[in-house]
């Protein structure tokens, strides 16, 4: 039927793709976490996430997703916003509209 798995397969397919795409050398695990951020970063909701990665605990989700700078500055960004609006309700909209109430 089939043949036992070599465990160095993955490894050097991993090392073959990097070297091809020109991108830095890093481990495969490495892998896991950079697709579990890059989830998080696309707002994916984390029982999406969950089904896409194959765990069943959400404390997986806790230990590969890793918050990022951008992630941070993106959401004081758009508290900033809010809080503005609100501060400022007559900058929101025309006089009289529900926004600016």
């Amino acid at each position: 039927m089939g043949e036992p798995l070599v465990p160095s397969t993955d490894y050097d397919v991993w090392k073959r793709l990097l070297a091809d795409a020109k991108v830095r050398d890093g481990c495969l695990h490495d892998a896991r976490h950079t697709a579990a951020t890059v989830l998080l970063i696309l707002g994916v909701p984390e029982r999406v996430v969950m089904q896409i990665r194959g765990w069943s605990s959400t404390a997986m989700t806790a230990r590969y997703q890793h918050v990022t700078g951008g992630t941070l500055a993106d959401v004081a960004q758009r508290i900033g916003g809010l809080v503005r609006e609100v501060a400022n309700p007559e900058e929101s909209g025309p006089e009289g509209s529900e926004k600016s109430r």
